[in-house]
């Protein structure tokens, strides 16, 4: 009886994801082989190309970084669990390409499903996001911690240095990240650590050191600048969901704190429609070729913030760095300090006339 009744309590959201929780074995295995197959090609071939010209190598390079982005959504579906039914299928295929991607498998499924379990929580920050700060906390840093915070949230320098250098650095070291101080955590960074020395003695005795890294930097720069992006515009936006316990609920979180993000079909191929975000927030259960449908086939998760490229660009030049608690909006550094010169003014006015 007390499952029944369970069961009818359920938001009808819940009902409704459920039946896309179905991942096809056959979809997931061409999906393994049409993505990490033509990485390694356009890898390799751009490293052979290197010693005809950068200009024919670097195309090959962007292409592998492609490819290398739909390697990450399937290592993303197999720690949430839905690109197999089996979990050893998911554990193994996950690990296979952190061999591409150098995310350590289980160190970054810990991390990224704690985001998920608190996207838009002001309690929980910190874990599998862009750290972000309220007005108010804002104001109570001093000037060096206001300094780094500016530094950290500038979009160029999360785009063009923090990306790679996450990909490239932290993820290689156990310190770097929260909960991964457990003996899967840890084995998991060592094990992709191993993989990618061995990798790179392998392609440095293959193509040569110089060859192999001028082909391999451009490919892992913009594979990893176009991930942040992609993650970026998913939840940073003027609309964007903040809120504290007990107010907080799932799905606010999964639809008013995330984007879709509509791409041109052969980009949405490319970032394995993992713009179709709010969806996925709502259930990562769902495979990431299951998500358009489960959003065109259910107008109650249509009426979402919309983004296109062009919105995207125009969203990263404002830099929505604050989350304003008075308004719940996203704000500018600029928008802060305008607003702070107007209450200086108002309270010497009001001191002026008191």
């Amino acid at each position: 009886m007390q499952e029944t009744t369970a069961k009818k309590t359920k938001p009808t959201w819940v009902r409704i994801v459920a039946a896309y929780q179905k991942p096809a074995i056959n979809t997931s295995i061409i999906q393994i082989l049409n993505s990490y197959v033509p990485f390694w090609f356009f890898l390799i071939l751009a490293c052979v190309l290197v010693n005809v010209s950068l200009l024919l190598s670097l195309p090959c390079s962007l292409l592998a970084a492609g490819f290398m982005m739909r390697v990450f959504i399937i290592q993303h579906d197999a720690g949430h669990g839905s690109f197999f039914k089996s979990k050893k299928w998911n554990t193994l295929v996950g690990n296979l390409c952190s061999i591409v991607t150098l995310t350590p498998y289980d160190m970054w499924r810990t991390n990224h499903a704690i985001h998920h379990a608190h996207n838009g929580d002001l309690n929980h920050r910190g874990t599998g996001d862009i750290y972000t700060m309220t007005v108010n906390e804002y104001r109570e840093l001093p000037a060096l911690k206001r300094f780094g915070y500016k530094m950290y949230r500038n979009p160029a320098f999360l785009f063009i240095i923090g990306a790679p250098m996450m990909f490239l650095v932290l993820f290689r070291f156990p310190f770097a990240y929260k909960h991964t101080h457990n003996r899967r955590g840890i084995m998991s960074i060592i094990r992709t650590d191993l993989q990618f020395a061995a990798f790179l003695v392998l392609m440095s005795l293959g193509f040569g050191v110089g060859n192999f890294l001028l082909a391999y930097f451009p490919m892992i720069f913009f594979a990893s600048s176009a991930g942040v992006w992609m993650f970026y515009v998913q939840h940073q936006f003027e609309d964007a969901y903040w809120s504290k316990d007990p107010h907080w609920t799932y799905e606010d979180a999964a639809l008013k704190g995330s984007t879709y993000y509509k791409l041109p079909k052969v980009l949405q191929w490319f970032t394995g429609n993992i713009g179709l975000h709010h969806i996925h927030h709502l259930s990562p259960l769902i495979p990431n070729y299951l998500l358009q449908e489960c959003h065109d086939e259910n107008p109650e998760f249509q009426q979402v913030v919309t983004l296109t490229i062009w919105s995207s660009v125009k969203l990263v030049a404002k830099n929505l760095a604050l989350w304003d608690e008075a308004t719940e909006k996203m704000m500018t550094f600029r928008e802060f300090e305008r607003n702070e010169r107007l209450a200086r003014q108002l309270n010497r006015t009001q001191a002026t006339h008191g």
